[in-house]
């Protein structure tokens, strides 16, 4: 009889809070989700037939309230846009804001986006990967719960194709340096021209900019 080792439980980059869903979410998500949902299973999607063409493709990583998704959406409908977020209020309102401005070129995801990325997204079958105002963890003893980490980078480099970009804002300079040191340490990433004006505002951005935080903002080119 062999004494196998435990598996070590992966350290998660976000938590569960609870939030107050509106009505009009809570409908949203029972309603809009047959159309613009896409459930978690352990299995590949085939993103050609999710979306109905072939198109360039796009992930953004914890889309809070969805406004900026939508807004990169309706100014970009030859491609095509996939959403993850965890929070309901933010899930929900993003599905009004689809139905309202009959976007078509966007799918959302309920669910731990490493999962998803690791079980669901194809490789090289993105061109671009969005993580905007990520939660900073900004206490020394929780550091290792932020998202961009090593293993995190690897597997961006995995699905993104050659070529695609990974573009990241923050302000939290603790976290803008951490972020800088981890991807130069990472070969399959070189530094882009950044272009901020084409992104939206979020409003975690002027959260910051209330707080005299500056904005750090980078796009990584994958080689």
């Amino acid at each position: 009889m062999t004494n196998a080792a435990p598996q070590q439980k992966r350290i998660r980059s976000f938590v569960r809070r609870a939030g107050r869903l509106t009505v009009a979410q809570a409908r949203a998500l029972e309603e809009l989700w047959p159309a613009y949902g896409l459930d978690y299973s352990a299995r590949l999607l085939d993103l050609d037939a999710v979306f109905g063409r072939q198109a360039p493709r796009t992930l953004e990583i914890g889309f809070g309230n969805g406004e900026l998704l939508a807004t990169l959406a309706a100014r970009r409908p030859d491609t095509d846009f996939i959403g993850i977020e965890v929070h309901e209020p933010g899930v929900g309102h993003l599905l009004i804001e689809l139905q309202k401005h009959a976007l078509t070129n966007v799918r959302v995801l309920r669910h731990d986006a490493i999962e998803v990325l690791n079980r669901q997204i194809p490789d090289a079958a993105l061109d671009q990967v969005h993580l905007f105002f990520p939660d900073p963890w900004p206490k020394k003893r929780h550091h290792k719960r932020r998202i961009v980490q090593p293993a995190f980078l690897q597997l961006l480099s995995r699905k993104i194709k050659a070529g695609g970009c990974f573009h990241v804002a923050t302000d939290w300079i603790n976290y803008a340096e951490h972020i800088e040191a981890m991807v130069n340490a990472d070969v399959s990433f070189e530094s882009a021209e950044t272009d901020a004006s084409e992104r939206p505002t979020t409003k975690f951005e002027l959260r910051g900019k209330g707080l005299g935080h500056d904005i750090w903002e980078r796009v990584y080119r994958r080689t």
